[in-house]
């Protein structure tokens, strides 16, 4: 039978980092931290300072372990507000491909006769349309817009539809369009439907995890992206012919913004995480800062992408 977690209070809790070697300088400002906080999240990153014998490096302080937390947080945020731009982007396209091709009311953009037809994807496309028909009749009345219509058209257009769908439901609906509905907005980002398809799956596995505060920096995705000219470029290294950075990390993220946002927004996110990273290295004392990059998945010479076109 699995020991079971009891209720422990701010004292206890600091008795329990001080009993594995973690310097506690001020106790007012722990108990502060962990109460507004929570023990569990903070504690999420102890293992970076941590032997295995489950114990502090010698000199590791409750500041140093929030400094990393914080790091972690604001890493999400400027992560989070730029999947977001890229989010509204891929919707307004396939919204303007959709409704100049089939329509722009329900009953004609969700005609199933407007998707791939291959027999293998029959389920999938109707389990989609249902989706979204459902995102209707749940979200329909309680979104400004998409009531707006409603009460004066007696219609939704994809175009506001779109609002009210997950990223998770969109990245899915492009998997089920039309291979020249698929080109033709993978073409808008120079790459091709099946790299998109699975750009658009990471970003949303990742916009998620940044939705509900989970624990960003060493987080991987089932799925792959493909070799880029990034990974040549910087000269990423391998292992077993495989590239050890940018594949399922952080960096295959920054790999697909590089690609999906336009200059400016790209460097404005790049200066964001650069001084984010320089921030954190002046606050690490017993851990290098190239550890935690490479926790990240960041190769060293991580900044030279926004030099690379």
């Amino acid at each position: 039978m699995p020991a079971v977690k009891v209720f422990k209070t701010l004292d206890e809790q600091i008795e329990i980092l001080r009993s594995k070697g973690l310097i506690i300088n001020d106790e007012e400002f722990t108990k502060r931290i962990l109460l507004r906080e929570n023990y569990f999240f903070i504690s999420g990153y102890r293992h970076l300072f941590m032997h295995r014998e489950n114990k502090f490096y010698t000199g590791t302080t409750f500041e140093e372990l929030y400094a990393m937390f914080s790091f972690d947080r604001n890493l999400r945020n400027i992560f989070f507000k730029h999947i977001l731009i890229v989010e509204n982007n891929i919707k307004s396209l396939i919204s303007y491909e959709l409704s100049k091709k089939y329509g722009f009311k329900e009953k004609d953009y969700l005609n199933v006769d407007n998707f791939t037809q291959n027999p293998m994807k029959v389920r999938q496309v109707h389990d989609i349309l249902d989706k979204m028909r459902r995102q209707i009749r749940v979200n329909g009345k309680q979104h400004t817009a998409t009531l707006h219509y409603l009460s004066n058209y007696g219609y939704i257009p994809l175009w506001i539809l779109v609002k009210v769908l997950s990223f998770g439901i969109v990245s899915e609906l492009y998997t089920i369009l039309k291979d020249e509905d698929q080109t033709a907005i993978s073409d808008f980002y120079n790459t091709d439907p099946s790299t998109l398809a699975i750009y658009l799956n990471v970003l949303s596995n990742y916009r998620n995890l940044c939705a509900h505060e989970e624990i960003l920096y060493d987080h991987r995705t089932q799925r792959v992206i493909p070799d880029s000219k990034y990974h040549t470029s910087l000269n990423i290294p391998k292992i077993e012919d495989e590239y050890i950075y940018g594949k399922n990390d952080l960096f295959a993220v920054i790999i697909i913004l590089k690609i999906m946002l336009d200059e400016r927004e790209f460097r404005n996110m790049m200066n964001e995480i650069s001084y984010e990273i320089d921030l954190l290295g002046g606050r690490l004392k017993v851990v290098r800062v190239e550890s935690i990059l490479e926790q990240i998945g960041f190769p060293l010479n991580w900044r030279d992408i926004d030099r690379n076109d």
